[in-house]
């Protein structure tokens, strides 16, 4: 079978396994290998910390492979040259994202507001903050970040290292400064060792504090959801239209591209969408025009809209225009992506909309009408059929997350 017809139907390049440079690994994310930290049980101890930083495959960098379906967005990874991943770094941050003591009063870790039983989001309108203070925004997922460079719902953050020492010193999130954070990991033993051999005359400072947490989240990747199973095989059939509709002789005359054939079809057929689903990914793509922002490998433009959410408010949140101070950036905020969206209610920046049914209701309505709303916010008029099949699509976008081990902190 011609090259150029396997990357019709699977849409992803064949990568080695592992880099042919000693210096580098490869590895594929989505898997447990990388997030479920330094072998053991209980309490991290100097130790063991030791000897996992003697391992020298832990600083080699990695080039990653993506999960099927979220690989389309290859091109996209965001990794920056200054700061590549490796085990040792990833595994530092994972360490921090768990860990309470980064907050003022340790009782807030990055996990409060961004949780793995909540799909790396909270289901609460709202993020809670020290001394129970509440902010005014949804927490935003921090899932597929690695296709992603600006950060918050207002694109504030320049890049996910930005984004992820931001919330230390917001007085209502972890509420401290982080001058005063870096002197308190700094006290602990496990935390020093690891950043002094992961960063070399640097050590603990908050920008290799937020290397660090940026790599872990950077691994956080959906898996391949039952729509992405679907699509080799349309792309099979699209592809080999007038094949299939002899496939005696398909099996003759091109027996490589008829086995394939029946390999996406078994993987689409173990991973079933339904009719319902099918008619909705018809009309995500068509007539709903979700594309128009949710687009490309992580269904996100990640650009900034404003879908009149909020701005009825007699003091709207203006979301980027705040950063930009861009006239028609009032009321626009990031396009968030649909993987896994059935796990990440409630919705919109201000978590105002509970379910998927009231978001098709919010987009089928046009939005909201104010001076700023986006050129792509149209009446869709859909029926009742399609409204619910349009929610059985982004059901069917769902995918396993990596599993992440949670504890084994310093002491």
């Amino acid at each position: 079978m011609k090259h150029a017809a396997w990357l019709l139907v699977f849409g992803v390049l064949v990568t080695a396994a592992q880099a042919e440079d000693a210096g580098r690994l490869t590895v594929e994310l989505g898997t447990p290998e990388l997030t479920a930290g330094i072998p053991g049980e209980g309490p991290l101890t100097t130790e063991q910390i030791r000897k996992w930083l003697d391992n020298k495959d832990n600083f080699k960098e990695l080039d990653v492979i993506l999960p099927m379906g979220l690989s389309l967005g290859a091109n996209n990874i965001s990794i920056p040259k200054d700061n590549p991943l490796t085990k040792a770094k990833i595994e530092l941050g994972r360490q921090l994202f768990f860990d309470t003591r980064l907050s003022a009063d340790n009782t807030i870790a990055c996990a409060n507001c961004h949780h793995p039983e909540d799909a790396y989001g909270r289901n609460t309108r709202f993020g809670e903050g020290i001394g129970g203070q509440i902010g005014g925004r949804n927490s935003p997922v921090a899932y597929n970040r690695i296709l992603s460079t600006l950060q918050f719902w207002d694109g504030r953050a320049g890049s996910l290292e930005d984004q992820a020492v931001g919330p230390i010193a917001n007085p209502i999130e972890m509420g401290h400064t982080h001058d005063a954070c870096v002197t308190d990991l700094g006290k602990i033993e496990g935390y020093k060792l690891q950043f002094d051999k992961i960063f070399p005359g640097k050590g603990i400072n908050i920008k290799t504090v937020g290397a660090a947490i940026a790599s872990f989240e950077r691994v956080l990747v959906t898996g391949p959801s039952p729509a992405d199973y679907l699509e080799p095989l349309l792309n099979f059939k699209k592809a080999f239209k007038d094949d299939l509709k002899d496939l005696a002789a398909f099996k003759k005359d091109d027996p490589d591209s008829y086995a394939l054939y029946w390999k996406v079809k078994r993987a689409s057929d173990a991973h079933p969408v339904s009719a319902s689903a099918a008619r909705g990914r018809e009309l995500f793509f068509g007539k709903a025009n979700c594309t128009a922002c949710h687009a490309g490998a992580n269904f996100t433009d990640e650009k900034f809209h404003n879908l009149g959410v909020g701005m009825s408010a007699k003091m709207p949140d203006l979301g980027r225009y705040d950063v930009t101070k861009v006239e028609k950036d009032k009321g626009a905020f990031k396009t968030p992506t649909v993987r896994n969206v059935a796990s990440t209610g409630p919705y919109m920046h201000d978590g105002s909309l509970k379910t998927l049914e009231e978001v098709v209701e919010w987009y089928d309505k046009g939005g909201e009408a104010n001076s700023y709303l986006s050129d792509k916010m149209k009446k869709l008029n859909l029926t009742t059929t399609e409204k619910e099949d349009l929610v059985a699509y982004m059901l069917a976008l769902h995918g396993d997350l990596t599993p992440v081990r949670s504890d084994r902190l310093p002491k």
